[in-house]
């Protein structure tokens, strides 16, 4: 015949004032980061993608550069001079006055 050995249960789990403490620290640390989180979703979602993209009509002896310095940006000039070229589909800098040009958001 096979012994059957019983084992009793220990005695429940109980928290120190310390651990409760620490418990409550990483909830809320938990709960801080969650928020920062949602936040920065939240004003990304803001952004309407389906509003057009604005646009400024080029005057005489405007140049890439020139437009994309007048634009409110952080991103360096030469960055922003090739969203532009990307978002008009332009192979060479060479602009016409009156040509209208789709310029990034910023």
């Amino acid at each position: 015949m096979v012994a059957h050995t019983v084992r009793r249960a220990g005695p429940s789990l109980r928290l120190t004032r310390r651990g409760r403490v620490v418990v409550l620290v990483l909830l809320a640390l938990m709960a801080s980061g969650a928020s920062a989180v949602l936040f920065t979703t939240a004003s990304r979602a803001s952004d309407d993608p389906s509003t057009p993209l604005p646009t400024i009509t080029v005057r005489p002896g405007d140049t890439l550069w020139d437009i994309a310095a007048s634009l409110p940006s952080r991103r360096d000039g030469w960055a922003r001079v090739d969203e532009i070229r990307r978002l008009n589909h332009l192979g060479s800098g060479d602009l016409q006055p009156g040509q209208v040009l789709v310029v990034p958001r910023a």
